[in-house]
């Protein structure tokens, strides 16, 4: 069959990831030409897409940047959102978060206008890794540790098991493969303790380093090649990062 799936032309013009073209879809807010759009439609070769009365296109050049986010800052594009990582950036062009950090959690946020990439990134089966640095209330004993590393019923479901670090009495860092929501804070809430300060330092082979508060840079190529390869599930994280 001609043309490309709908969803999947969205992600490529970077306007959104596929499950979001998705979601708009079904809300009826995709034209391809003058007709509604439904999930499975294709786009054929000089068809117009609209979307919210302006006609999208592919993007004329990949953009990747990491971002080191404060606190207070959301990660949505949404302008009722004062506070919008999209206005705080002030970028030019236009791009996306890929996937979230809480308001009151700081560090790496990847941003991007390659909705493909964004999708695989965020695809929960490539159990793609995301290292956190965690400050809570109280000290924590290695009984507990061993119990999260196993995983914590939170949200109807058992969270996969993961790794942790002890760095101090109150503080550990831990590496998810998962994305749930608030999932750490509710690991720890589930334990009887209160995140004092989540801090996101590494997503798969991207890392925040000394990138100050506030500040964003552009990945450099050989940063975005691998990324592709870890996002598409062709390299293991682990073996990749000890290279």
């Amino acid at each position: 069959m001609d043309g490309i799936r709908i969803n999947k032309y969205i992600s490529q013009c970077g306007y959104c990831s596929r499950r979001e073209a998705d979601r708009l879809l079904l809300q009826g807010k995709i034209y391809i030409n003058q007709t509604i759009a439904s999930p499975g439609d294709r786009v054929q070769t000089g068809d117009a897409v609209i979307i919210d009365g302006k006609t999208i296109t592919p993007a004329a050049k990949e953009i990747i940047i990491a971002f080191h986010k404060p606190l207070g800052v959301v990660c949505t594009t949404s302008k009722k959102e004062k506070q919008n990582v999209i206005d705080y950036l002030h970028l030019e062009e236009r791009v996306y978060p890929v996937g979230r950090l809480d308001k009151n959690s700081t560090g790496l946020l990847l941003l991007t206008n390659n909705g493909q990439l964004m999708d695989d990134i965020l695809r929960g089966s490539h159990y793609h890794e995301k290292e956190y640095i965690v400050t809570v209330d109280k000290a924590i004993s290695p009984a507990i540790y061993e119990a999260m590393e196993q995983g914590v019923p939170i949200l109807n479901t058992m969270t996969r098991p993961c790794r942790i670090t002890h760095r101090s009495e109150q503080r550990f860092h831990i590496i998810l493969t998962q994305g749930l929501n608030r999932q750490i804070r509710r690991m720890c809430e589930y334990f009887g303790y209160r995140v004092r300060t989540l801090k996101r330092i590494r997503i798969m082979n991207i890392e925040l380093g000394n990138l100050p508060e506030g500040k964003w840079r552009y990945l450099t190529e050989t940063e975005i090649r691998k990324l592709k390869q870890l996002a598409a599930g062709k390299t293991r994280e682990r073996e990749d990062r000890h290279e």
